[in-house]
């Protein structure tokens, strides 16, 4: 199996790679070193974990005069004469050789959904020199790979750049209360809740208070978080709140790093933080350049003991095989194999039957991809396989209902081979009013899978020239509202509270 899928990537076979390590914690450099090389490259690949970052590298290399195209999921805009590109890691292109490829958090092999992903890359990616930027989380199953491939590598370790301190005192001592947590708030502070609703309700209490303040997470597109970064990056705003959305490689000029909560919800249950996503987003504190050291607190005395034990505890992962997803080709085989056309069945089977015996690679989970795809099925039974899979990989959150119907109604486009427009724009874009936000986000969620799906059936969705200009303005609504939102009332955690007193 190893070898198999090594063999696949013929182009990147065919290079005598070298791969060159730079590991380390946040605020270490070693992205920074990583680009010195493909600035200086005749050509080069970055692969980014999100679509905020390549448009930053792109900007970036254009500014130091390389010219460079932006590949993502949702938009091609190329330059002439450009050597270079930018692009999320799911863009990769395998056939493309180039000298000089950047994969970067190359911890996110871990990620359940994704880290299928940064294998491919690892494995695939055309380039002379590989430059892999990172934690040291999975050094090992990496060099294990690479070694197996009879490829060679060097490691370089780096050391953070500006000390990193957990205070001794949390922000409210023994017991949280708001009362005392207005008057320990300071301009540079960057507030961390682990839910969209807590953001902004900290976020209206904090205006309220006196502060300006900028707003990132997850819902927001990649153009409006790029505001917010820009908004505190420039003073316009004194004090940051955000989910663990900036502990992704977001170089932010953060003095503190205030945990509001050691809990998050990750879809399944409440846990606490473990120690990879402590030190990913208490690393974002004391910003090499601007502040000599970087601090972290929480809110209650308590909450500081398992900070410090994430802090200090090794963050090395069990994962000891990179994770593999499943290819069309082989979906192709195992429809043959089944006498089946419904991908749901194909997917399942792979999941359930299919083992690879390798020391190297793992199957990854298909969970996500089979609750598309039974959806699939019921609603484009006669569809084919190749254009099913399409659906199947297509970027959508199904526990949200307004995603998944327009999603329906896209398949459906493509079933009957009837173009689908843009949606019209709501009459509240044009509105100063905040109440709308949730429904911005959910339409520019909308236009990312109308602009995903417009590189795949460009002859069913017609109007993909004019998804950027259409997500400009829901963009400025979206920046607009969140200067003006009121909030939820109450917090996460003060909700809980008075549950707890009412027992």
């Amino acid at each position: 199996m190893a070898q198999h899928y090594a063999k696949s990537f013929t182009q990147a076979r065919l290079l005598n790679r070298h791969h060159h390590f730079y590991l380390g914690p946040t605020n270490s450099g070693k992205t920074y070193q990583a680009l010195i090389a493909l600035e200086k490259a005749q050509s080069g690949v970055y692969l980014a974990p999100l679509r905020l970052l390549a448009m930053e590298i792109r900007d970036r290399l254009v500014a130091a005069g390389v010219p460079c195209n932006l590949i993502t999921g949702e938009e091609r805009v190329l330059m002439a004469g450009a050597q270079h590109t930018a692009s999320t890691i799911e863009m990769m292109n395998p056939s493309k050789t180039v000298e000089v490829a950047i994969i970067d958090e190359i911890q996110m092999l871990q990620d359940g959904d994704r880290g299928s992903a940064w294998t491919t890359a690892l494995v695939g990616v055309p380039a002379s020199q590989v430059f892999i930027c990172g934690s040291t989380a999975v050094t090992a199953p990496c060099v294990a790979a690479i070694e197996a491939m009879d490829e060679t590598y060097e490691i370089t370790y780096l050391a953070r750049k500006t000390p990193l301190v957990l205070e001794d005192e949390s922000i409210c001592g023994k017991h949280y209360s708001r009362q005392k947590l207005k008057p320990k708030l300071q301009k540079g502070d960057a507030i961390i809740a682990f839910s969209r609703k807590d953001v902004l309700t900290f976020s209206a209490r904090f205006r309220q208070w006196g502060f300006t303040v900028a707003s990132i997470y997850g819902a927001l597109s990649p153009e409006v978080r790029r505001t917010e970064s820009e908004r505190f990056c420039t003073g316009k705003a004194d004090i940051l709140v955000a989910t663990d959305a900036i502990g992704m490689g977001l170089n932010l000029p953060i003095r503190r790093v205030i945990f509001s909560n050691i809990h998050k919800f990750d879809g399944v249950a409440s846990r606490h933080l473990n120690s990879t996503e402590v030190r990913q987003i208490a690393g974002r504190a004391g910003r090499f350049g601007i502040y000599d050291t970087g601090y972290i607190s929480v809110f209650e005395n308590d909450e500081l003991i398992h900070i410090e034990h994430m802090l200090s505890t090794d963050d090395t992962s069990d994962l000891t095989k990179l994770p593999v997803s499943i290819s069309f080709s082989q979906i192709g085989e195992i429809s043959h194999k089944l006498h089946t056309r419904k991908i749901a069945e194909v997917l399942i089977y792979h999941q359930q039957r299919t083992r690879i015996h390798s020391e190297l690679f793992a199957q990854t989970s298909l969970s996500t991809q089979i609750a598309q795809a039974i959806l699939v099925d019921e609603h484009a039974p006669t569809m084919s396989l190749k254009d099913k899979f399409i659906f199947v990989c297509a970027p959508i959150s199904l526990d949200v209902a307004f995603e998944k119907d327009y999603y329906l109604l896209c398949l459906k486009s493509v079933v009957d081979s009837k173009m689908r427009h843009l949606p019209a724009p709501p009459n509240w874009l044009g509105s100063e009013s905040p109440k709308h936000l949730e429904a911005a986000e959910l339409l520019s969620h909308n236009l990312s899978l109308y602009a995903w799906l417009s590189f795949k059936f460009p002859n069913t969705f017609v109007d993909g020239d004019e998804v950027r200009p259409y997500r400009q303005r829901v963009s400025r609504y979206i920046e607009s509202a969140l200067l003006t939102q009121a909030g939820y009332g109450d917090t996460t955690r003060e909700i809980d509270y008075l549950k707890l007193k009412s027992y």
